[in-house]
């Protein structure tokens, strides 16, 4: 077995358009551009994990064949996100002409949406420029943070998170030529916490395989750091009760036994509110205030004592404050 990070995420990547699982529609009008010989630039938009990257790969590869590398140029734009790398390197690539029977090359901007405004500006004139010459092929997980003028120079792709029976399809393959055995609840277990993003329950088999190759949930529940929905609904339930320091010193108990991180606590919470027995305009308001939460912390605000004010508008909520 193979155990360096990533090695598996390489290795069971797509090669070809009929192997990508998910996003059927984009599939095919993908494939089509390709064929024709003719893409436009192109914005692929969507969560991680769902093969937007893997995508702009095939194409190129399906446009160029061997000379792909040659006519082919990647930068993550979260590493390389400022003004001076579109002046700069991708200019000096999209001005030379390609190698091979296709008139342009690629450039394909992972992250796009990392860009900083300044840089975007300036990749706006550079798509116009030498659109004879190059085609663009960005991805983001954000289409908002990319600017008006670029989303309007090219053709938006919307990725959605993969369902159980793509997931499913990619932990075959794997544990076909892994030679792995995988019971049916743990391929339940690895689509829960990957949330239909790809590329994580590759990450997850690849470690538990490391472990044995008879996979089960309780390996997996083993691997995944997150709250169980039991624990998260005692914290719930003390907080509505009134009793908030026995409610935060379960939410301690469950981050540090856990090691969950208060992203996922936010997110656990928000989907065991509407299994509480409240009223639902409570519910409701519980929701808002765990959005409002979320937000602060991805703004960077301290996690326990955000998470403790979540609990605290709880006790206020269940005393009809």
């Amino acid at each position: 077995m193979e155990n360096n990070s990533n090695i598996w995420t390489e290795k069971y990547r797509p090669k070809k358009f009929e192997e990508v699982v998910g996003q059927e529609d984009i599939i095919k009008k993908v494939q089509n551009l390709a064929k024709a010989m003719n893409i436009p630039h192109m914005l692929f938009a969507g969560p991680a994990g769902t093969g937007k990257s893997t995508l702009a790969l095939i194409v190129v590869k399906d446009l160029f064949g061997v000379h792909w590398k040659e006519n082919y140029l990647e930068l993550n734009a979260s590493d390389e996100r400022g003004i001076d790398v579109v002046r700069q390197k991708v200019k000096d690539f999209a001005r030379t002409k390609a190698l091979g029977n296709v008139p342009f090359k690629v450039i394909f901007l992972d992250e796009a949406d990392a860009l900083t405004k300044e840089a975007q500006q300036a990749l706006r004139r550079t798509m116009e420029n030498f659109t004879g010459t190059c085609r663009f092929i960005m991805s983001c997980n954000y289409s908002s943070k990319i600017i008006d003028p670029i989303q309007s120079r090219c053709v938006v792709f919307r990725f959605k998170l993969l369902e159980k029976k793509d997931i499913e399809k990619r932990i075959k393959v794997i544990a076909e030529k892994e030679e792995l055995q995988i019971d049916s609840s743990a391929v339940e277990m690895l689509y829960e916490a990957s949330e239909g993003d790809c590329r994580r329950v590759i990450n997850l088999l690849q470690a538990a395989s490391s472990i044995s190759p008879l996979i089960s949930k309780e390996l997996i529940d083993t691997l995944v750091s997150s709250a169980k929905p039991t624990d998260i609904k005692i914290v719930l339930e003390y907080a509505l009760s009134g009793d908030f320091l026995k409610a935060k010193e379960k939410l301690l108990d469950v981050m540090l036994r856990e090691s969950v991180s208060g992203t996922d606590i936010i997110k656990a919470i928000q989907k065991e509110v509407w299994n509480l027995q409240i009223d639902s305009e409570l519910k409701v308001k519980l929701t808002e205030k765990t959005g409002e939460i979320e937000f602060r912390l991805v703004e960077g605000s301290d996690e326990f004592i955000q998470l403790e004010a979540l609990l605290a508008s709880f006790v206020l909520a269940g005393r009809g404050m």
